[in-house]
């Protein structure tokens, strides 16, 4: 399961309600994008651009597709790239985890007129992908020392995104926020990485920052 398909698990509930906001999901899943191709050795950021290092195609259809996009471009910033890739991944993520049978779709009427389409755990109860995401990411919060590369760039998603407050709701918030901190700044990964993971996270924030700018802006 790769960090996109993970981070959507955490965001929504088994009855199918958001943990958080659109803006906040899609620029995760934007994120998660980028930090699959660092993770993957597909892509680096230097002089604060993403750049190529290995066009090789990694067998998953959602990375792989991220990868053309930035194979066929020049070097952009990470947050042009967060940006892009916010732009209908949610769909293409949802409809995988329906087909695997992790999810399940369900269409309901509001007020006998309005459709809404909700993505609820397929047996009715916390999917056992997403138990060991959450057990994964709470055995690395209540540690301390070095975090798994995988595990350490989703922590990473979740302060950016501030799910924190959702996946961590039953931890003290002075020791989670301070622990994810402190995974981000480690030296626990190698250099490449690391950066790549700092720069997203940043980027992440950005998109978040400006996304909910515009939003306000549009409404006054």
């Amino acid at each position: 399961m790769n960090l996109a398909e993970e981070f959507t698990l955490l965001a929504y509930a088994d009855d199918g309600s958001l943990e958080t906001d659109s803006t906040r999901l899609d620029n995760g899943l934007g994120g998660a994008l980028l930090l699959e191709l660092a993770l993957a050795s597909r892509v680096d950021v230097e002089d604060k651009r993403v750049v190529v290092v290995d066009p090789a195609p990694t067998g998953d259809p959602l990375i792989d597709t991220a990868l053309a996009d930035v194979v066929a471009a020049k070097p952009r910033k990470p947050d042009h790239w967060v940006t892009r890739f916010a732009k209908g991944t949610r769909v293409r993520v949802l409809d995988k985890l329906v087909a695997d049978g992790i999810l399940r779709r369900e269409e309901e009427k509001i007020l006998l007129v309005f459709s809404r389409t909700r993505f609820v755990a397929a047996h009715g109860v916390e999917p056992v992908a997403e138990t060991e995401v959450r057990q994964r990411l709470r055995g690395a919060v209540r540690a301390s020392g070095a975090v798994e590369k995988r595990t350490a760039a989703l922590c990473a998603l979740v302060a950016a995104t501030e799910m924190d407050r959702k996946v961590f709701a039953d931890l003290d918030r002075k020791r989670v926020k301070a622990r994810l901190k402190e995974i981000s700044a480690g030296d626990w990964a190698a250099a490449a990485v690391k950066k790549s993971i700092e720069a997203v996270q940043a980027a992440v924030m950005a998109a978040i920052v400006a996304s909910t700018s515009a939003a306000t802006a549009g409404s006054s």
